[in-house]
């Protein structure tokens, strides 16, 4: 009988141990995306913002430099926890996209930033959730926050820029190395809100 129960449990504590080391395989081809997709975007805004610089616009292409800095933030976030969950990446897939006038560089972006905050990183969490991946909920919940913040900060400038010009616009923006939460400077807080950092060690844009 002991020889049994013993057997028994060897059966059920291997179970159990195949149970915590199984891959959340759809998590990471979602982070596989969305680290694809951040890479994308962090080129493309870094583009815009020297089209924005070209025609004249020194302040969004100051908030387009941080926020390109936020993208490569979340996408390095993405790579870490692939790399904890075994993956192997070894350079970004970047996707296309066109650079045009500043406006039209403006609605681009908020349509992308649309798409992530209501379509792609709700459904990313959610798979997340369902596999127990508590790094990317994390991962992904940070990009999430900070999309939302990105979509109104290219609308007031997209509003600012149809009206003739960018005197309304903030020329200062920080960005947290952490978590890429952004902040323009009339917002700024002590610590970031997302990840508890410290704004002194927050990055800086301003124009030269």
């Amino acid at each position: 009988m002991k020889t049994v129960t013993r057997f028994l449990f060897l059966i059920l504590a291997a179970g159990l141990i195949s149970g915590c080391t199984t891959k959340p395989v759809k998590t990471i081809e979602n982070l596989k995306d969305a680290y694809n997709g951040e890479s994308t975007a962090s080129a493309k805004y870094a583009a815009f913002a020297e089209r924005a610089k070209a025609e004249g616009f020194d302040t969004v292409a100051v908030m387009f430099l941080a926020t390109s800095k936020a993208e490569s933030i979340h996408a390095a976030n993405h790579l870490k926890v692939l790399e904890k969950l075994g993956e192997k990446i070894t350079a970004p897939q970047i996707g296309s996209y066109t650079v045009l006038t500043t406006a039209e560089n403006l609605t681009d972006a908020i349509k992308g930033e649309t798409y992530e905050l209501e379509t792609m990183y709700p459904g990313f969490i959610a798979v997340a959730r369902t596999e127990k991946s508590a790094d990317a909920i994390k991962s992904f919940t940070w990009a999430l926050d900070t999309e939302k913040k990105h979509q109104l900060f290219y609308k007031t400038a997209l509003t600012a820029v149809a009206a003739g010009g960018e005197k309304t616009l903030p020329a200062k923006w920080m960005v947290c190395p952490v978590c890429g939460n952004t902040y323009d400077e009339g917002s700024v807080t002590a610590k970031c809100d997302f990840c508890m950092t410290p704004k002194e060690k927050f990055i800086i844009f301003q124009p030269a």
